[in-house]
């Protein structure tokens, strides 16, 4: 019997070859491996960080969402507010909270009463708490239709609070990641990839800049300016957000005192996201690193700029991840 020739046992195992990878595609992501390519803005700064896997569907195919039905629109809208510090404390969120579910908020308390406001002003249900345990058990935050991690920092949930979080996502559940929650669960690759495969990294001084809408067809961006004034951090990431869509970035060219940060991030060029949206391992996740200063939280005739802006953003956001509007489309 002739030998097969050498350039079909070369063919016949580049298709096995080609084979195989789209099948482990296949399996790692729960969708074709032609659903999309990996969304990698050009002159994004620091380059190169690597690709990181975190073994679920995640991107901004709907497919990737569990509509199990958790949640009955009938019976209204809830978020839960979680703003528990095992670190650096903004001060955007006053002293540190009380046990248990809903305790007493002062005046300096600005944040977390600015989203209790929101809550009342859209029609929708706010509960807030610091305390990990309210978090323990996936069928109490089945209660809500997004959980809003508002400037978390570190290590802020323990290993019930990280399984319940976890199968809250997987069974449709939204979530919101305001400013530091970019500085919490460093050491959990689960979570970074809910923050959309980021992290931050390091920041220059909080100064003025212009933010640029860069999708303003989302719901989360309905009625904001192509570009407007804001302050703010403006957080380097590491890694860069992949597989969002994003939503918002700063005009680094805008900063004046350049956007290097404090452990010599060089920024990210022509290209930095602070807010985006993707699908994440059955749930929603709307994120924005935007939200340092407690002004930008308030209306008290200050003077803010970008202020109302930044609030309509972190509105629409958690509106979209609620499900009350249409999401990361």
């Amino acid at each position: 019997m002739r030998r097969p020739s050498s350039h079909l046992l070369t063919a016949a195992a580049t298709a096995v070859g080609t084979a195989a990878v789209l099948v482990t595609a296949t399996l790692s992501s729960g969708l074709p491996a032609t659903a999309g390519p990996l969304t990698k803005p050009k002159n994004s700064g620091a380059q190169e960080l690597g690709d990181p896997v975190y073994g679920v569907c995640r991107g901004t195919d709907p497919r990737c969402y569990h509509d199990w039905g958790n949640f009955d629109p009938a019976k209204g809208y809830k978020i839960l507010v979680y703003s528990r510090t095992a670190g650096p404390r903004h001060a955007n969120l006053g002293p540190a909270l009380g046990a248990g579910m809903n305790p007493p908020l002062s005046d300096a308390n600005v944040a977390q009463k600015a989203l209790v406001k929101m809550g009342q002003d859209n029609g929708f249900g706010v509960d807030w708490t610091e305390d990990v345990s309210q978090l323990a058990s996936p069928s109490t935050l089945f209660r809500y239709n997004a959980v809003v991690f508002m400037s978390t920092t570190r290590d802020t949930l323990d290993d019930a609070a990280q399984t319940s979080l976890r199968q809250y996502i997987r069974g449709g559940g939204g979530f919101v990641g305001i400013h530091n929650a970019f500085g919490t669960e460093y050491n959990w690759p689960w979570y970074e990839g809910l923050l959309g495969g980021a992290n931050f990294y390091d920041h220059g001084r909080a100064q003025a800049g212009t933010v640029q809408t860069v999708d303003r067809k989302d719901a989360s961006t309905a009625g904001l300016p192509s570009r407007w004034n804001f302050s703010d951090e403006w957080y380097n990431l590491v890694p860069f957000p992949s597989e969002v869509r994003f939503l918002a970035t700063v005009d680094e060219k805008t900063l004046a005192d350049g956007v290097a940060g404090n452990m010599n991030h060089p920024g990210h060029g022509s290209f930095h996201p602070v807010a985006w949206c993707q699908y994440y391992d059955g749930g929603r996740a709307f994120l924005t690193t935007l939200g340092h200063d407690a002004k930008a939280f308030t209306d008290d005739g200050t003077g803010f700029a970008g202020a109302k802006q930044f609030q309509s953003l972190v509105l629409n956001g958690i509106e979209s991840a609620m499900g009350m509007k249409p999401f990361c489309r």
